[in-house]
């Protein structure tokens, strides 16, 4: 029986290495650049258009008398307020310093913020909706 085995197993190996060698064949017959280019074209995804601003955010917004005091009396954009804010707070070195995310409020920003010391910076945007017109 051990006989019988053996060459079962030499014609496997013969078999199995026709495959491999026709295989290889045709990695080398196949030009490597054109393999690239071919890859190059799935893989180029189209342009999106520019993102347009939201015109609600543009509209130009009238400030309260104490959001005046902080940022000038001209209308300004939603978006304009609270960057004018956040130069007053930087210019003035009103973040708190152990915990960043609070703004001390020095005298014309405690009129803004309805008499308190401290608040956070997530408030700011609801304070400029109170505030801006």
């Amino acid at each position: 029986m051990a006989k019988s085995a053996k060459p079962k197993a030499k014609k496997a190996v013969k078999k199995a290495a026709p495959k491999k060698a026709a295989k290889k064949v045709a990695k080398k017959a196949a030009p490597k650049k054109a393999v690239k280019k071919a890859a190059k074209k799935k893989a180029a995804p189209k342009k999106k258009s520019a993102r347009k601003p939201n015109a609600a955010f543009m509209k130009p917004l009238t400030a309260s008398p104490a959001l005046a005091d902080v940022i000038g009396a001209k209308p300004l954009p939603r978006t304009e307020i609270i960057k004018k804010i956040w130069e007053h707070i930087k210019k003035n070195g009103l973040q708190d310093s152990k915990n960043r995310r609070m703004i001390n409020a020095d005298a014309k920003l405690k009129v803004l913020f309805g008499g308190k010391t401290q608040v956070s910076m997530f408030d700011i945007a609801s304070i400029v909706n109170k505030n801006a017109k």
